[in-house]
């Protein structure tokens, strides 16, 4: 299982360790529930695809984790940012992302998002409807994409797929044709294309035929238009593992595999190569996070089910109850003994439906054990909430020993603060 945890993890005198330190250090000094990142997994992670595509732009999603440091973390990386709302943008902003790496994104973009991304000077803005594209022209935008959504099925879970016919996402291949020729007869000139196939992908067969799909249709644009796209991004979506069992393909395969079949598709119809963009956010971060609870109450519930509840649950991590999200952990504190039976692991929370593990492997846990959850750096924390007035947690970053709260801990006067009366 130490290879689901962060690059650094390592046990010693039977304690689970990330970045050199200690997690029961961590819970001490910052508290429970904890979202660890250890910036060398991080790194890693972004330079694999910098080794992968060396000519592309690699743009963070933004929306696995929005976190400033995070950001600035990537940007001296070489990476950029891929923002959908003026609340990621200004992350990215806060972060000093440089603006020729921004990419901007929305399938509902106000005019306030249109000209927050003019007056960011983004690279790209990726045009997501017929309906924006007098908007974006009025707000300024000059540089674009249009997001194709091809009719590919993704083999993900059904609210994560992104690129099928119906999807509330893109437009289907006639609409973004007329799409083209609009933005460009208002003045904004239209760089490429853009596609993505949906999130947490564990295989290539939708990615691949994606690609095939938006060559066919670059063909037609260029016969219809005299068009053809000089910049094509085809998003991103690797998924990650989250327990052992998990097969997922590594980042150099996946982005190798998408490298090479852009290149045979593209000649096959005797296109010029365009420049590449990825928007990686999962296979990023999540990788690179782990979440540390305190154990309270440890309850038979049956003769089957024993329940260890968590000082945390589904306001730190919805992704077991949006999609089914599998997790596996283990006692940070007692990581070398043997596991004495099977257990839930489930949260505070007043839903019978917080159940973050549903079966795990542990030894016998007590109160105040502490539980270490590896793969929760992306969608986890990035989309908590304040569900039974529960604060959401701190998250610290750490390298050779040290750590740093790059997100600080909610109190309940921070929740009351928003309160009028």
């Amino acid at each position: 299982m130490l290879d689901l945890f962060p690059d650094t993890a390592s046990i010693a005198d039977g304690e689970l360790r990330v970045g050199g330190r200690r997690l029961s250090s961590l819970a001490e000094e910052f508290g429970t529930p904890l979202l660890v990142y250890c910036e060398a997994t991080i790194r890693a992670r972004a330079r694999a695809y910098r080794a992968a595509a060396p000519d592309a732009l690699i743009v963070y999603g933004t929306k696995a984790f929005p976190n400033v440091a995070l950001l600035r973390l990537l940007a001296e990386d070489g990476l950029g940012a891929d923002v959908s709302t003026l609340g990621e943008l200004g992350f990215a902003r806060r972060a000093g992302m440089p603006p020729e790496r921004l990419v901007v994104h929305g399938n509902n973009k106000g005019d306030s998002e249109l000209q927050a991304a003019v007056e960011s000077n983004a690279a790209f803005v990726v045009l997501d409807s017929l309906e924006e594209i007098v908007r974006a022209a009025t707000a300024g935008v000059r540089r674009s994409l249009i997001r194709v959504t091809p009719g590919v099925e993704a083999d993900t879970h059904e609210s994560i797929r992104t690129a099928h016919v119906g999807s509330k996402f893109g437009l289907p291949p006639d609409d973004a044709i007329v799409a083209i020729s609009a933005a460009r007869t208002a003045g904004i000139e239209v760089a490429g294309l853009h596609v993505h196939v949906g999130s947490d992908l564990r295989g290539l067969d939708a990615s691949l035929a994606a690609v095939d799909r938006l060559a066919v249709f670059s063909a037609s644009c260029r016969d219809e238009l005299g068009w053809i796209p000089q910049v094509v991004d085809l998003g991103g979506g690797l998924g990650t593992r989250t327990v052992a069992e998990d097969d997922v393909l590594s980042i150099e395969e996946y982005v190798s595999a998408l490298v090479e079949r852009l290149a045979a598709s593209w000649d096959r119809h005797g296109l010029p190569q365009p420049r590449l963009v990825l928007e990686p956010g999962r296979s990023l971060v999540a990788a690179a996070g782990c979440t540390v609870y305190h154990v309270g109450v440890v309850k038979p519930a049956s003769e089957e089910v024993t329940y260890v509840a968590i000082d945390g649950g589904m306001s730190d991590n919805p992704r077991p109850q949006l999609y089914g999200a599998r997790h596996t952990a283990l006692l940070a504190n007692r990581a070398k003994e043997r596991p004495a039976g099977r257990f839930a692991i489930c949260g505070k929370h007043c839903e019978e439906g917080d159940v973050l593990i549903g079966e795990v492997e542990l030894p016998q846990p007590r109160r105040g054990d502490l539980l270490a959850v590896p793969s929760t750096g992306a969608y986890t924390l990035g989309m908590a909430s304040n569900y039974n007035g529960v604060p959401r947690p701190a998250a610290v970053l750490v390298r050779d020993g040290e750590a740093s709260v790059i997100r600080r801990r909610e109190s309940v006067e921070d929740l009351l603060a928003y309160e009028s009366g």
